[in-house]
């Protein structure tokens, strides 16, 4: 005869999920701003405006779909944005 689960036991399983793809969306925005920062110290214009418009992709999708909350998104970008401008300012 079959058990029946209790829905503590199932909480506790859609909430193990629920982390599990909440942890992978943030440790990729993790690595697309670890990308950007790299491509900015290495003074590559070019690959730094893809990285920066990728990492903002990514960080606004994970945004939508509440995994990082709408003022930690903001100001990553912010700090993001300016560190590329602050490094780039003077080539042009």
């Amino acid at each position: 005869m079959a058990r029946n689960q209790t829905s503590a036991q199932k909480r506790f399983r859609q909430s193990e999920d629920r982390r599990l793809h909440n942890k992978a969306i943030k440790s990729e925005c993790r690595t697309y701003v670890r990308q950007f920062i790299e491509a900015v110290q290495a003074k590559d214009q070019k690959l730094a405006e893809e990285k920066l418009r990728i990492m903002v992709s990514k960080l606004d999708s994970a945004r939508s779909k509440g995994v990082l909350k709408r003022n930690s998104v903001s100001r990553k970008k912010s700090r993001m944005q300016n560190f590329f401008n602050k490094t780039f300012a003077a080539a042009n």
